[in-house]
């Protein structure tokens, strides 16, 4: 089967950024659930929210991300975005708590996120084709 890349828009508070997801099978088991709205946590510079059901194929699991990754904690049913350090940084770069699924990079500067701290909800939506 072959996976299509698909762009989403993702806010938190008033701060919506967009998101290039990768054509793989996390992403769009994702993609399949979506739209979501769900309570969204902090952990340093990292915003994450549930989303139960999702199989989490761990084709890129892996303990480094970037700045702007979006990625996919299957055990935890939790998508996460890095727009800076975490409470494990060592350097500028976040550290994921535990191995996660990079499946999609923001578009832009993530850093306008640190606009959305202390926000309540975390929605996702997929935006149509060619938007």
């Amino acid at each position: 089967m072959e996976f299509r890349a698909h762009t989403i828009k993702i806010t938190i508070g008033g701060i919506q950024v967009l998101a290039d997801l990768k054509p793989n099978r996390t992403a769009q088991a994702i993609v399949d659930v979506l739209p979501i709205s769900a309570p969204v946590n902090q952990w340093g510079e990292e915003f994450y929210c549930k989303v139960p059901g999702v199989k989490d194929y761990r084709e890129t699991a892996k303990n480094q991300v970037k700045v702007g990754d979006v990625a996919f904690w299957g055990m935890g049913e939790m998508l996460a975005v890095f727009f800076g350090r975490t409470p494990m940084s060592l350097g500028e770069d976040p550290v994921p708590a535990d191995r996660v699924n990079v499946i999609g990079k923001i578009q832009g500067d993530a850093k306008v996120l640190h606009q959305a701290v202390g926000a309540t909800t975390m929605a996702v939506e997929l935006l149509p084709e060619g938007s």
